[in-house]
């Protein structure tokens, strides 16, 4: 009985210190609990987390133009996720995901032990942590060492899981994990590693991906290629124990090569100067935070064609401006050619370097060539022929004697800078340089104000400042029609005469005279205002003026949207004022489109991350649009036009007939060529310090402004219609390849009249130049003749139809 008794006090005691130490254990448990559990960030706010994702912003055609991000991050909800990314992760990181309740004990158990069994080998510690605890670790944490750090993280873990649910957990740890190549989630991954979105990725791929969590840059595909094999068959394993895949796919998966694919670039639209102005825009409505990382859908205006037809012509246009004006020489001399591949090798390539022009060094020269030398030790030689163009540059845009030998534009040593194309049917190699001239293109829908092409510069990556939107120059004649149309509006046709002769104004106590001039220095009498804007006579658009009000010409600028702070000086009736080429492009978009108001748009769309749409330029309200989703011939909904009218359409229209007159008779005249209904006005500046083409076809609206950043002159004889013409005119010429010639639209209420195109009068038998004119109904010319001189508008006698007057050339003396 006594052994009995003994047996039963050892038992109750066993007992006791057994639940003293349960009890102690928990109490333990509540204290650490209680203790690391104080201040734990709040955890409930990842049941809405929204990742910082992407922002894409694609061209008019779908294709993607840039990307915007502080990480690169392609968010996809759970249930787009493909089950074989989802396993392959859970298999790599926590196979009992799906089991546990945010801590695994078993996996605990298990790196304990692995972890006993490596010390001292210097092999790294097994963890144990949950796809719960990453997320608790990457979202709410920091990735500080410490038992505190674990026990929080576990503490949060447990929190989790009993307020969201595993597909949630799941959701947020794929998003969210940074793999390495700036990919921060799997679909960014998938992208960035295989070229593929995640329905397209093999279990291979997949595998590698997996793999990737605890240490990206330690299985980098390339320069760790065998660790990285190794990682991702160990993740094919995983995922046959767990019976994700069977036994053959697992030894396929780990046959294939491991092969990575980086994204094809080639079909991203090269439109940086537009990019950036759309990037502006969306800071400007969204903020940096919706912008980098709201995960925004920009659908935007540009047309790749265009975008690339506009690219060209202007380089082309820059590079032929700046050939006509010299040589300035080499990049750089060397004065040995020891070592010199390793030199030319290393040596910077300018930051504007077209991709298509190479470095090379002069190696030795003759008379009729100079052979050159590249860095991979290849050689070839440019001729002489080839070299004429590379006079030496004066001062004032003026050139020195011509070439006559290669010796006198390069030496044995130089560093210059060519470009292989084809010539006389071979290819050869050409001298280049880069243009010290700079200028920008646009084009837009006159209609709409859709932005269809725009070309800052000459290259973004040597100069992000845009000339299209941020150079204020001054538009010379092409602020012209501005005028035009205000005269219009006071009566005036284009077939009333205005004297043409000396013009001179006192501009007030000690600031002398102001005597403009014609660039031709010459006076060409009673002339016609269409022959006036046609030949860019400055005399008669100054008395015009002065007639009309600058007040009134003021209201136009700012009406169309020209020049909104214009004082009203009658110098700024020649274009003194400042502007930027989408400002004017776009106050001419308003003259071909009838006199309506549009606003340059770069975009279309936006949507927000969940494809809702957030923003759309067409605001037209359309009762039935939207709500009828099968055709069943009901009749089309009826859009209102909801343009504000800015001038009679029938005088915006006589502006037009204007403008095209002076692609066919006038400043514009190399266009002609084409054959196409074209119009436009060209614009220089005083010292020829800024050249413009502003023109238009029916459809089809396009700017080119050419000048140096720092204004200087482009030289004595160049103006718009050397600079800035042909750029327009190469551009027209291919964009409107295919399509057929389409005429001005004439609107309602016009008259078109014979008449005597010197003159202005009725055409009479006999007279050699005939032209169709536009006048409103009821103001057609009759045979009394009117003309605005120095004493206002009088009645002038009759003019003989044999009456001749000499034609001008472009431009004023002043501004032109």
């Amino acid at each position: 009985m006594k052994g009995m008794r003994w047996l039963w006090y050892t038992f109750l005691a066993m007992f006791s210190f057994g639940m003293l130490g349960v009890v102690g254990a928990i109490g333990g448990a509540i204290y650490t609990i209680s203790y690391y559990g104080q201040d734990l960030p709040d955890y409930s706010k990842l049941k809405d987390y929204k990742p910082p994702v992407v922002t894409r912003v694609y061209a008019g055609d779908g294709r993607l133009m840039s990307e915007f991000a502080q990480e690169k991050r392609i968010f996809v909800p759970i249930e787009a996720i493909p089950d074989m990314a989802k396993n392959a992760f859970i298999s790599a990181e926590d196979k009992n995901f799906y089991s546990h309740q945010g801590v695994d004990y078993t996996a605990i158990a298990r790196a304990a032990i692995s972890n006993i069994k490596n010390m001292g080998t210097g092999r790294r510690p097994v963890g144990a942590s949950t796809i719960t605890q990453q997320v608790a670790k990457n979202f709410l944490l920091t990735n500080e060492v410490s038992f505190r750090r674990k026990i929080r993280e576990a503490i949060l873990a447990f929190r989790m899981e009993r307020a969201m649910s595993k597909d949630r957990l799941l959701e947020l740890y794929l998003n969210e994990i940074y793999l390495g190549e700036g990919s921060y989630g799997v679909a960014a991954a998938a992208l960035n590693y295989f070229n593929k979105s995640l329905e397209e990725l093999q279990i291979p791929e997949v595998a590698f991906l997996a793999a990737l969590p605890k240490a990206p840059n330690n299985y980098h595909p390339v320069r760790h290629h065998d660790a990285a094999m190794s990682r991702r068959n160990w993740v094919i394993e995983r995922m046959t124990e767990d019976r994700y895949i069977t036994k053959g796919q697992s030894e396929l998966a780990k046959a294939a090569p491991l092969r990575i694919i980086r994204r094809n670039n080639t079909n991203v639209i090269n439109a940086p100067y537009f990019a950036e102005e759309v990037r502006r825009e969306l800071i400007d409505h969204y903020g940096e935070d919706g912008l980098y990382g709201g995960g925004l859908a920009v659908r935007t205006s540009i047309d790749p064609r265009l975008q690339k037809i506009a690219r060209r012509t202007l380089r082309e246009g820059l590079l032929a401006y700046d050939r006509r004006h010299g040589w300035r020489g080499p990049l750089s001399h060397f004065d040995s050619l020891d070592d010199w591949t390793n030199r030319l090798a290393s040596y910077p390539h300018p930051a504007d370097l077209p991709e298509s022009w190479k470095l090379a060094l002069v190696t030795k020269t003759t008379a009729e060539e100079a052979s050159i030398s590249f860095s991979d030790k290849s050689k070839d030689k440019i001729l002489l022929k080839y070299l004429l163009w590379a006079r030496k540059p004066l001062k004032k845009g003026l050139t020195g004697p011509d070439v006559t030998s290669v010796r006198d534009v390069l030496k044995t040593g130089d560093v210059i800078m060519v470009e292989q194309v084809e010539a006389d049917g071979e290819k050869v190699y050409g001298l280049r340089q880069i243009p010290e001239v700079n200028g920008a293109l646009v084009a837009l829908n006159p209609h709409t104000g859709r932005v269809l092409a725009m070309e800052g510069g000459w290259s973004y990556k040597g100069s992000e400042f845009n000339r299209a939107t941020q150079a204020w120059r001054q538009p010379g004649s092409a602020f012209k029609p501005f005028v035009y149309i205000a005269a219009l509006d006071k009566g005036f046709t284009p077939a009333t005469l205005v004297l043409d002769a000396p013009f001179v104004i006192d501009q007030g106590p000690g600031l002398g005279k102001w005597r403009p001039a014609n660039y031709t220095h010459e006076f060409y009498g009673p002339t016609p205002i269409r022959v006036g804007i046609e030949k860019s006579r400055n005399l008669m658009t100054v008395r015009l003026a002065d007639f009309v009000g600058m007040p009134d010409i003021v209201k136009y600028a700012q009406k169309f949207g020209v020049i909104t702070d214009m004082s009203p000086l009658l110098a700024n009736a020649l274009g003194s004022g400042e502007t930027t080429l989408l400002r004017l492009l776009t106050g001419y978009a308003q003259f071909v489109n009838g006199g309506k108001k549009v606003n340059p748009t770069l975009i279309d769309r936006i949507q927000d991350r969940r494809g809702k749409t957030i923003f759309s330029y067409d605001t037209r309200p359309c009762d039935k649009c939207g709500k009828l989703i099968e055709w069943t011939e009901q009749e089309t909904p009826e859009i209102p036009d909801t343009r504000q009218q800015l001038a009679d359409p029938r005088k915006a229209y006589q502006i037009v007939s204007m403008l095209e007159g002076v692609v066919q008779r006038g400043t514009g005249v190399r266009i002609k060529a084409l054959g196409r209904p074209l119009a436009g006005k060209t614009g220089t500046t005083n010292e020829s310090r800024d050249t413009w083409f502003i023109g238009f076809s029916p459809d089809l609206a396009v700017g080119v402004f050419i000048g140096f950043d720092e204004p200087k002159t482009l030289g004595r004889k160049e103006t718009g219609s050397s600079v800035a013409v042909p750029v327009f005119r190469d551009f027209m010429k291919e964009a409107l390849e295919g399509t057929p010639p389409i005429p001005f639209r004439i609107p309602s209420g016009i008259r078109q009249v014979q008449i005597n195109a010197q003159t202005g009068a009725r055409s009479r038998p006999g007279d050699e130049r005939i032209i169709w004119e536009a006048f409103l109904s009821g103001t057609e010319p009759t045979d009394k003749m009117y003309i605005l001189d120095g004493k206002g508008i009088s009645l002038m006698p009759s003019l003989s139809s044999s009456t001749t007057q000499d034609s001008a050339t472009v431009g004023t003396g002043g501004l032109y």
